[in-house]
């Protein structure tokens, strides 16, 4: 049997262009090498609780088209982000707003947070920041550096904040409003009865195999299509001849609490360097559960390896270079086009995830 289409990934991207390809007419076959479809956005039902097996996924935009096209496939809530970070025996509030900065220095009015915040970063005379460290001193102070981004960061990272390069933090929101709403987008929400239900409507009518390697029946898998859509990692698809980009990766454990509600919000950041996780996830409380029990999931930031799960894109510019030699690989290939978060080796939104893949259909079709 031919197709027009081959896409190899069965996330957000993968399907989106899948949908649309299908609504135009061509026959696609759809392929992932896990055992399910949804990529990292998968949602699997425990306790009768949507549990986010890839880490927390929050739906927000400010672009209407895209909020208006993501609704077609689901109904949305009106969960709104509002994180919360511990740091020792000290609780505040996410991101870094009035709330944060009165619980902070018991303090009320935006000019007396503004006031102590400049008279930090004067005090520290910093010029020409050499590091992560000294930008994010340079950007917020001493206080909110200590509590809330040193540890969390050196987490996510692995390494110590000195020995981090400037540019990944290149601003630090500070609102001095009373206001937890992490996202400034518009349009926020999670999708009633989980991510995967969306995807199960975009490839409604389309063939899927899961649990299928590309890559180890790449002859069998590239005859069958004319043109594939190619959502993995680009450099494993060369085989990594060029060397491997770098990525972090993160590891969860999972479990079914014997409780109704154990922390009291959907995510809670762990600032502390000493403790291992990065955060806790409370999955219920992105749809407002009321189930007997719980679930959560820890959090655990590390280095990654070939043949670990890829999560996070170490944009910097030694693989930036590195990925653009990929390219250049990729732009010679006739019948092969990359696209998604690992096919770009870019940190994408899910909207910018959908907006990416209605570009290449725009392009194509």
């Amino acid at each position: 049997m031919k197709y027009d289409y081959l896409i190899v990934g069965a996330g957000l991207f993968g399907a989106v262009f899948a949908h649309e390809a299908a609504d135009r007419g061509k026959k696609c076959l759809v392929i992932d090498r896990r055992g399910h479809i949804g990529g990292n956005i998968y949602t699997e039902e425990i306790e009768g609780i949507q549990v986010h097996k890839y880490g927390a996924h929050i739906f927000h935009t400010s672009n209407k088209k895209i909020w208006d096209y993501v609704n077609q496939f689901a109904e949305f809530n009106h969960y709104i982000n509002s994180p919360i970070a511990v740091y020792k025996d000290e609780l505040y509030n996410l991101p870094f707003n009035m709330n944060t900065f009165s619980k902070m220095w018991n303090i009320r009015t935006p000019e007396e947070a503004k006031e102590i915040i400049a008279s930090q970063i004067a005090e520290l005379d910093i010029k020409e920041p050499a590091n992560l460290e000294e930008q994010a001193l340079s950007l917020a102070g001493r206080d909110v550096y200590e509590k809330l981004v040193k540890g969390y960061t050196e987490k996510q990272w692995g390494r110590d904040c000195k020995e981090l390069p400037a540019f990944i933090i290149r601003r630090l929101p500070l609102r001095f409003t009373y206001d937890n709403n992490y996202f400034n987008d518009r349009y926020q929400g999670i999708p009633i009865g989980g991510y995967t239900a969306i995807v199960e409507k975009l490839l409604e009518g389309i063939e899927v195999r899961t649990g299928v390697d590309f890559l180890k029946e790449r002859a069998e898998y590239e005859a069958l299509a004319d043109q594939i859509i190619y959502t993995g990692m680009i450099d494993e698809y060369y085989d990594y001849r060029l060397g491997a980009l770098e990525y972090r990766s993160v590891r969860f454990e999972t479990e079914a609490l014997d409780c109704d509600n154990y922390q009291g919000n959907a995510v809670v950041n762990y600032t502390a360097r000493e403790i291992p996780y990065t955060r806790i996830i409370e999955h219920k409380h992105f749809e407002f559960g009321k189930q007997e029990k719980t679930v959560i999931s820890r959090e655990y930031s590390s280095e990654w390896k070939v043949g670990d799960e890829p999560y996070y894109p170490v944009n910097d510019q030694k693989n930036g270079e590195l990925y653009e030699k990929y390219q250049e690989l990729a732009a010679a290939e006739g019948n092969v086009i990359f696209g998604g978060r690992l096919g770009a080796y870019k940190y994408y939104d899910m909207d910018k995830v959908i907006e990416a893949a209605l570009e290449l259909v725009f392009k194509i079709f």
